[in-house]
């Protein structure tokens, strides 16, 4: 009943729903957490389709590639759109964009009209939606909360939506495609927009004018760039990111291997498996959530990308359903941590009339590594084996660990004298 009156209500004491109080922020966590269960129904029974119609990882890797691909691409023109346009009114339309999207798999595979290639246009097509709203959505969140204080438990609590999702959305997909077959998992998520829009449009956003911009898109991408890569800290957070997507995230894409060939289940087994990694990742966000400051989440991004690392060391190495469960639950929580994590403290340093761009770096080094780390894992698999795959993946996640680890001490001393400025960190008193 807590969670219950906090999201109806955004009254709860507990400080892990304390960014609820914000009647904008409460709408679009809502909205949010139950479009995204749709979009993780999607994503697991396409998957599931690929897999049980072509019996090639291969072509799963090529699928997810090209619905990926578009981030590398479009990302950071969509940050430098943040940057100059009504962030609120972009992202109903994505979301838009997006349903028709779902709309028409729905009808293609219902009709059993859909082959391989329908589904890879239809992949790219959502990809350019996501392209988009993904890093709007991101720097969207700043403007939903008044109080700088609540920066980290928004962000935190932004990061438990999806994780919410990863939990509940592939645990009921696996169940309905045993039952009724893919498209229903289709049918639902275009549903589940029409809740998502419909909290977009309920929103109290101030009109206040975005500021004229005078610099022309390419030199806004150029300043953009030379920001987030010629500041040490920016740049080795996304840069860790990057690997860790690049390297490790790519498991959810072999997963479909794992659970029919190895643990020998099906679309149940795979959604338990998804399921738990998404109670993993609810779990970190969770501690998140709890944080009352910013300070220490280097060392938490240490130990985070080093967990996530071993856990899928272990979970391939695993032949025990018990264990990879629990792997997956551990991998889960280290890779939203770090996640979530890194989003806080970007969020935090960076300059407002920048928080577009810089995001949309952070999304592309997220979403935009990963399809080409998809495309090397299906083609891995198929070379050396899913396990030996994700052993090399967890080993470079750790090595990053470490070298971010070393280099922490010299970057927390660029970082001091920025929250110092914003107030996140008291000023020091004047020498007597």
């Amino acid at each position: 009943m807590g969670l219950l009156s906090a999201l109806i209500t955004g009254n709860n004491g507990n400080e892990i729903f304390r960014s609820l109080k914000y009647r904008n922020f409460r709408l679009f966590f809502i909205g949010q957490s139950l479009s995204l269960i749709g979009t993780w129904m999607q994503r697991l029974a396409m998957s599931w389709l690929v897999y049980r119609t072509t019996h090639s990882a291969v072509m799963l890797g090529v699928v997810a590639f090209v619905g990926q691909i578009p981030s590398i691409l479009l990302t950071p023109a969509a940050g430098v759109a943040a940057d100059r346009y009504n962030k609120h009114k972009m992202l109903v339309i994505t979301q838009i964009l997006a349903m028709i999207q779902a709309v028409i798999l729905t009808a293609a595979v219902l009709t059993n009209t859909a082959s391989i290639s329908h589904l890879i246009i239809l992949s790219i097509i959502l990809g350019v939606v996501d392209a988009f709203d993904m890093p709007i959505r991101q720097a969207f969140v700043m403007e939903m909360i008044e109080k700088k204080h609540d920066i980290g438990n928004a962000v935190a609590l932004n990061s438990s939506m999806v994780n919410i999702a990863k939990l509940v959305g592939p645990s009921v997909a696996g169940i309905i495609i045993a039952a009724v077959g893919e498209g229903m998992c289709f049918a639902l998520n275009a549903v589940s927009y029409m809740v998502v829009i419909g909290t977009l449009l309920m929103m109290k956003i101030n009109t206040t004018e975005v500021k004229a911009v005078h610099l022309k898109v390419w030199h806004q991408l150029v300043e953009g760039f030379k920001y987030t890569f010629g500041f040490p800290p920016v740049k080795n957070l996304i840069a860790l990111l990057a690997l860790v997507s690049l390297m490790g995230m790519p498991y959810m894409v072999v997963l479909p291997v794992f659970a029919k060939d190895i643990l020998h289940g099906g679309a149940q087994m795979l959604g338990l498996l998804t399921g738990a990694s998404g109670i993993g990742a609810l779990a970190g966000a969770v501690f998140l959530a709890t944080r009352k400051t910013v300070l220490g989440l280097g060392k938490v991004i240490v130990v985070s990308v080093a967990l996530f690392g071993a856990a899928l060391i272990c979970f391939a190495l695993s032949e025990t359903v018990w264990l990879s469960i629990v792997f997956m639950f551990l991998a889960g929580l280290g890779t939203m941590v770090q996640m979530a994590a890194c989003n806080t403290i970007l969020q935090t340093m960076v300059e407002d009339n920048m928080r577009g761009r810089v995001m949309s770096f952070y999304t592309m080094a997220f979403t935009g590594t990963m399809p080409f780390g998809s495309l090397i894992a299906g083609v891995l698999v198929e070379k050396i084996g899913a396990a030996d795959t994700l052993i090399i993946g967890g080993s470079f996640c750790i090595t990053g660990a470490i070298i971010f680890y070393r280099k922490l001490p010299a970057l927390k001393k660029l970082v001091h004298p920025i929250y110092v400025q914003k107030g996140i960190i008291p000023s020091p008193p004047p020498m007597q």
